[in-house]
């Protein structure tokens, strides 16, 4: 039996709050599988006795479900069977149960999975020291030394670390001291995603490193469902529990309904909208190609406090070949300073004259 399934059974169990002796796990259950079903197939097997089902996850890639069972007496391992037809299906469950640890290279392996699984390998990344299909045959020192070689950080991984790393979310509310809010969290996790040049596991591995709590609960329902997940499934797992539960329509609505605060600068008020507008299009409210012109839009229509820049800025006359969000801030921002610098130049002089 696989270490994974063993570390993976020890996990499922650690987290439940069951003793691992009495329980076991199921896979390649259908999805529709009732409950019942389950505890009474696996009950046929004499020596479980009472079996009771504690969770399920659904694996992605098998199309099928893992199950959880607890018995009401710890299991004999040379009593049960490594699998069990379906009572529903012609298919066959495979059954995961603890075994004893027999001497201390066991031992020594199921720590070294643990440790593996911490630093983001398997045991499938160190070929040389547990070959496919064979037993350990290298005593620990060689193979600490092997696996020190597989977790060396290569030069381009050394380049990666110069990357900042993301800050801390946990999905508590009211944000702790400390931690990011929600939205500045996604902002950097998909700037990270899509700008950093270095492997999917790696992003991966900064989005889990900066996620503790229920954040770090959610990731890890996502990693027992699908394994292969990729880090934007990460960032919108996130983004899908903690975030807004509005749809595209609605946030377009909001979009559609922000105006110009009192002493609000014309190119804050531009920020404003375009931070709103982001989530719209993200939420497939707006094809992302409708997004200059609705910004624009937005800024003419709400921009109330600056009826007189939008004027020598010609806004209006740009709709029918808006500006990006950055070209529209610059010409924005420019404006901006030149009449500070009027205002500047209109007050020192007011002032000469006094």
């Amino acid at each position: 039996m696989s270490q994974s399934a063993q570390l993976e059974l020890s996990n499922w169990c650690r987290g439940e709050g069951i003793s691992v002796k009495q329980a076991l796990m199921l896979y390649g259950v259908s999805e529709d599988e009732d409950i019942s079903v389950i505890e009474e197939s696996m009950q046929t097997i004499k020596a479980l006795g009472k079996v009771k089902v504690r969770g399920k996850v659904f694996n992605t890639k098998t199309q099928t479900v893992t199950v959880l069972c607890e018995c009401r007496e710890e299991i004999d391992p040379t009593k049960v069977p490594p699998e069990l037809n379906s009572p529903t299906e012609s298919v066959s469950w495979t059954i995961v149960i603890a075994q004893p640890q027999t001497d201390e290279t066991d031992n020594f392996s199921e720590k070294l999975a643990q440790f593996l699984q911490d630093e983001g390998k398997t045991m499938d990344d160190i070929p040389t020291v547990n070959p496919s299909g064979s037993e350990w045959t290298s005593n620990p020192e060689s193979i600490i030394r092997a696996v020190g070689e597989v977790l060396r950080p290569s030069p381009k991984s050394s380049e990666s670390n110069n990357y900042r790393r993301l800050r801390t979310f946990s999905g508590i509310s009211p944000t702790p001291l400390g931690e990011e809010s929600l939205d500045s969290w996604l902002d950097q996790a998909r700037f990270m995603a899509e700008e950093y040049e270095c492997s999917e596991k790696e992003k991966k591995r900064r989005i889990v490193e900066s996620l503790k709590g229920p954040a770090m609960e959610i990731i890890q329902a996502v990693r027992w469902s699908n394994p292969d997940a990729s880090c934007m499934e990460y960032i919108q797992a996130i983004d899908n529990t903690f975030g807004s539960t509005e749809s595209g329509e609605d946030l377009y609505l909001s979009f559609k309904s922000l105006y110009q605060k009192p002493n609000e600068r014309l190119s804050e008020f531009l920020r404003r909208l375009e931070k709103s507008l982001s989530k719209v299009i993200r939420r497939g409210g707006l094809p992302g190609n409708a997004g200059n012109r609705a910004r624009l839009d937005q800024l003419i229509k709400g921009a109330v406090e600056s009826d007189l820049m939008l004027i020598q800025l010609n806004l209006r006359d740009k709709r029918d070949n808006p500006p990006t969000f950055l070209d529209l801030l610059k010409e924005i921002r420019e404006a901006e300073d030149l009449e500070a610098a009027r205002n500047t130049l209109s007050q020192s002089a007011s002032e000469g004259y006094t």
